[in-house]
C-alpha cells in the first residue's frame, strides 16, 4: 500500500486527506482536517504555522507521495497573492518532508471527479462521498476538496508521472 496527502491550500485553512491506496478500487481515507491560522495573527506568522502544520502532518503519517492542488487565480489579485505564500510554504515543507510531490489543476481534479470540467465544490464533494462509500460528505469543506486531490492522484495511476514535480 502507498499512503498519498492531498492538499487544499489557503491562508486561513488548509485542508488535508490522507489516503492509502493500492490501485484505483482499493483504497482508504486515513484521516482528514485542516490547518487553520488566525486571521489576527501578523502574515508571516500565518505561513510558519502552515509550514509547521504540514510539517507535522508529514512525520505523522509518512506519505510516499504529495499532491497539491494548483493555483486558480479569481478576480481578487491580494487573496490570490496570499494564497500563493500560503501554497509555496506548503510546498517547501512538502518536498522536504516527502520528496514526491505532484501538482493537480482545478480542471484536472474536476474531471477526474466527475467527468466534467465545469463541476462545482458540491458535485465534487458529492462524489467524494460517493468514491469513499461515506455516509456523508467530509467537513469542512477544504478537508473534502483536499480528499478530492488525494483522490484524482490515486484515479491517474500509471500516468502520475506526468505531474510530478519532483
Amino acid at each position: 500500500m502507498k499512503r498519498v496527502i492531498g492538499f487544499d491550500p489557503g491562508l486561513a485553512i488548509v485542508g488535508y486527506g490522507v489516503m492509502d491506496y493500492d490501485g484505483v478500487n482499493n483504497k482508504k481515507i486515513v484521516d482528514y482536517g485542516v490547518i487553520t491560522t488566525p486571521k489576527d495573527e501578523s502574515f508571516p506568522v500565518r505561513l510558519a504555522l502552515i509550514y509547521e502544520g504540514v510539517t507535522k502532518l508529514i512525520e505523522t503519517y509518512k506519505p510516499d507521495e504529495i499532491a497539491v492542488e494548483e493555483l486558480f487565480f479569481n478576480t481578487n489579485i491580494t487573496t490570490g497573492i496570499n494564497v500563493a505564500h500560503a501554497r509555496g510554504v506548503l510546498l517547501l515543507a512538502a518536498i522536504h518532508g516527502c520528496g514526491r510531490l505532484y501538482e493537480y489543476t482545478p480542471l484536472q481534479i474536476k474531471q477526474a471527479m466527475t467527468g466534467y470540467g465545469r463541476a462545482d465544490k458540491k458535485q465534487i464533494q458529492q462524489m467524494v462521498k460517493v468514491y469513499l462509500g461515506l455516509s456523508s460528505v467530509p467537513k469542512p469543506d477544504d478537508a473534502a476538496d483536499a480528499i478530492a486531490v488525494a483522490l484524482t492522484h490515486i484515479q491517474t495511476g500509471a500516468f502520475t508521472d506526468k505531474f510530478y514535480i519532483r
